[in-house]
């Protein structure tokens, strides 16, 4: 297949998705997600950002997968600890510009690609930060601390409390349903409720698990 065409499959199989997922995100934003997984691709030559290669494959699992969870997230400030390659802080920004988004990631490769994302993609309600999220002296606190496989529970709710507004959420993206590690979940914090996700395209579990101060 050549680029063009993955390029016509990832845009028709992009817009059927938003239209299963029932998201208003136009043509614009649409371009603008492809644009983000092309340059994605072309990253990732150099710096292994994803595993996943034919474009196609990577609407499903990383943009649909990371829009998906739009639905179940309030609030305007947004905050997607262990970024990696934008998910799915850039994504979510994408598609809600109305969002202000803060990528945080303490690999500076990774760093470097996110800021190049938020330059090339003018990306305005975007920001970078390369700190570990232990360490960082955030100037603010968010009302939703995002991520995609960063750590366990206990782990992600312990190293990022500090930074939620009052009535935030914690929203961990996992796979299979977390039964062992929502037993872990720190003193002082509760699961507010664990959503499935059905992911258009993709064949595998996905859940959305929401946590709030107890």
């Amino acid at each position: 297949m050549t680029t063009e065409q993955a390029l016509t499959v990832a845009k028709i199989q992009l817009a059927q998705g938003i239209s299963e997922i029932n998201l208003k995100i136009n043509e614009e934003q649409q371009s603008r997600l492809l644009q983000y997984l092309m340059l994605m691709e072309k990253w990732n030559q150099v710096y292994n950002l994803t595993a996943i290669r034919e474009l196609p494959k990577m609407v499903s699992a990383h943009l649909l997968d990371s829009l998906c969870v739009i639905p179940f997230l309030s609030g305007e400030g947004m905050l997607d600890v262990g970024s990696g390659a934008g998910l799915p802080g850039i994504p979510i920004a994408l598609a809600q510009p109305s969002r202000n988004v803060t990528l945080l990631d303490s690999n500076h490769k990774k760093a470097a690609f996110l800021r190049q994302a938020v330059t090339e993609l003018s990306l305005n309600n975007a920001s970078v930060v390369c700190e570990r999220v232990d360490s960082w002296r955030a100037p603010r606190e968010f009302d939703v601390i995002i991520s995609r496989a960063f750590s366990d529970l206990g782990e992600f709710v312990s190293l990022t409390g500090r930074l939620l507004a009052p009535g935030g959420v914690l929203a961990a993206m996992k796979g299979l349903y977390p039964f062992e590690e929502l037993e872990r979940v720190p003193a002082g914090y509760r699961v507010k409720e664990v959503k499935a996700l059905k992911v258009p395209g993709l064949d595998a579990e996905r859940h959305l698990v929401l946590i709030e101060r107890a």
